[in-house]
């Protein structure tokens, strides 16, 4: 074979590993729970192994290989692979941090008597993934992109048997499914403007004929976007989202899926016009503040970095708004690397603690768990942008590119970098300072191998990965040039070392002022002891789940119970069945009538008298 059968073999195998280890687990091994651990780890090792070696022979020439899939009238649609660079990097992400996030399953979740059925989920979402990264059009993508969302609504309800984990999937089935349908509408329209779907064809009609970019098909493709990155007006689905297991929230909702949305947003930059670029920048900017502002009145730890991943999403979404794609794509890059440390962190103090996962009963774990404080420390100092770290490199970035585009826009930026050193900074002080504030918090002890492990490979990553991915010539060309760009514009304006310091005092005011505020080791929560308002008006999230619920309860329902009625009643019953159903109507009415009740017959008795009375008497 040569270097390009050779390639598309790799890319095969990357793919359906992860299926066959799903088929194997639910075919044979679900009840196996420690086989299927390790079924699913291994393919999770040869998929980052297989990457690893792929990454290391290609050229960096993009590889474009499909064939035909299914032909319908005029459509025909192709089944295939597109790697770029941007495809690269995010096969890269996934690669290594689901093989880590599986790692730290086996330690997590070693005591789950379900745990055939979680290691099929992982490998399923994964293969979902890798189709999503791989997929050379629009079709193809939506597929994978629908498996996204199927696996996911199994993974967050792998605690079926609480209504928090019930509620909180169909939560996130449901509302990613909005986000799908205008997505849908919008491939539909796609293909009947250009006349495909094909990704790179779409790239090269929209650089040959600007023209034909549309404002209509760019706002419903987005719409996948917005359901799936959990940004305005879709972010209620993530924060709920937690309440499925740990390393699922590390490996769904801080690393690969909703960074799918801003992957996606990428994909289809060539064909989003300036109108819709700038929605997605300014629903980028609010989402970076709503979501930190969000995060202080939140006092369950998980619940704190979903919302901190909510914030960052903003940044990439306004990373591509702004018109620097490669710097979206650096920052999920390095993001997929911090937050998936800080979430599994966050499961090591969990399991620890038996489940506890309000940081005001916490305290005190600095000296009982040492490993995970020092690692939770560099992932926390990553996500602030803390200077050489690697959030550093992406986000301050991202902060810089918009000061000479918008300066309003780079000023709300970096009051959202301040608020999340606020946020993540209390949540440090409280839960791992002080002393213990419950029984779990005394007793808790370091985790095991499986456990910390990961913890410490992702911290060096969090520390290195700004240096790494900005080396190798075949990824780091995807941002390298938007990079330098922007330091450059920086630099000629004389304004270096004045936005070094606005950045820096962001993380260092952020941090301090949680100290003094919040103290090591609070009980309670200062915030709400000396603001109760303002406590009140950030736990109540701008109020979206109320008017989501009031419209469900109190506008479709009833539209759909109206709809219901006429279906039955009037055409089933009425139009269909003519005057069988007329009389089955009123059979059903008649029927209605004997309710077995005394006191219902009495007042059918006085009303038939008030009837027979007005028709005595002449009255009708």
């Amino acid at each position: 074979m040569d270097a390009m059968e050779i390639s598309v073999v790799t890319l095969l195998a990357i793919l359906f590993i992860p299926f066959v280890s799903a088929g194997l687990i639910m075919l044979f091994f679900r009840k196996c729970g420690n086989v299927a651990a390790v079924i699913s780890v291994t393919s999770a090792f040869l998929v980052g192994i297989l990457t690893i070696y792929f990454l290391y022979d290609w050229d960096g020439v993009a590889i474009h290989e499909y064939m035909s899939w299914f032909e319908l009238g005029g459509l025909r649609v192709n089944m295939g692979f597109l790697v770029d660079r941007n495809a690269a990097i995010m096969l890269l992400v996934v690669g290594f941090v689901a093989f880590w996030i599986q790692f730290f399953s086996v330690g997590y979740m070693k005591e789950d008597d379900s745990k055939g059925r979680y290691f099929a989920g992982l490998s399923i979402f994964t293969f979902s993934m890798m189709g999503i990264v791989l997929a050379d059009n629009l079709i193809m993508l939506f597929v994978f992109w629908e498996l996204v969302g199927f696996s996911s609504y199994g993974l967050i309800a792998h605690y079926k048997d609480t209504q928090e984990a019930s509620d909180a999937s169909k939560k996130a089935f449901i509302v990613n499914r909005v986000g799908d349908f205008g997505f849908l509408v919008g491939i539909v329209f796609t293909y009947w403007h250009f006349g495909t779907v094909d990704l790179e064809v779409l790239g090269l009609v929209a650089k040959i004929n600007p023209s034909m970019v549309s404002s209509l098909i760019g706002f419903l493709l987005i719409c996948g976007f917005l359901g799936k990155s959990a940004q305005f007006p879709l972010q209620v689905w993530l924060p709920d989202a937690m309440a499925g297991p740990t390393p699922v929230s590390a490996l769904i909702h801080a690393a690969t899926m909703v960074a799918a949305g801003i992957y996606f947003l990428v994909r289809i930059f060539a064909i989003i016009p300036g109108d819709v670029l700038t929605l997605i920048l300014w629903l980028g900017v609010l989402m970076a503040v709503y979501a930190g502002a969000c995060a202080l009145a939140q006092s369950d730890i998980k619940r704190i970095l979903a919302y901190s991943t909510l914030s960052q999403l903003g940044y990439m979404a306004a990373a591509v708004g702004l018109g620097y794609p490669g710097l979206a794509m650096f920052h999920l890059s390095t993001h997929a690397a911090f937050k998936a440390l800080l979430f599994l962190g966050a499961g090591s103090v969990i399991y620890a603690l038996h489940h506890e996962q309000s940081i005001f009963k916490m305290g005190g774990l600095v000296r009982r768990m040492p490993i995970t404080t020092i690692t939770f420390a560099i992932g926390l100092l990553a996500l602030c942008g803390v200077a050489f770290t690697s959030g550093y490199f992406s986000k301050d970035a991202i902060i810089e590119a918009s000061l000479f585009i918008n300066k309003n826009i780079y000023v709300l930026l970096l009051f959202a970098a301040f608020l999340t050193s606020l946020y993540m900074g209390r949540l440090f002080w409280v839960a791992f300072f002080g002393r213990p504030n419950s029984i779990n918090a005394e007793d808790a002890e370091e985790s095991g191998v499986f456990i910390t492990l990961p913890l410490i490979v992702l911290a060096v990553c969090s520390l290195v990965a700004g240096y790494m991915l900005l080396w190798p010539e075949k990824i780091g060309m995807v941002f390298w040039g938007e990079l330098i760009g922007v330091h450059d514009e920086v630099a000629s304006s004389g304004l270096s070392m004045a936005v070094l310091i606005w950045s820096s005092l962001t993380w260092i005011l952020g941090l301090g002022i949680s100290y003094f505020f919040y103290g090591c080791g609070a009980q309670k929560d200062k915030l709400l002891e000396f603001m109760p308002k303002l406590f009140s008006f950030l736990k109540s999230r701008l109020w979206f789940d109320d008017i989501y619920d009031f419209y469900v309860s109190k506008i479709q329902q009833r539209v759909a119970d109206l709809l219901n009625f006429i279906d039955v009643v009037i055409i089933s019953g009425l139009f269909v069945r003519g005057s069988a159903g007329f009389v089955g109507l009123l059979s059903l009415g008649g029927r209605a009538l004997h309710v077995g009740s005394l006191h219902v017959y009495v007042y059918w008795f006085l009303a038939g008298l008030l009837l027979f009375g007005a028709f005595v008497f002449g009255w009708f």
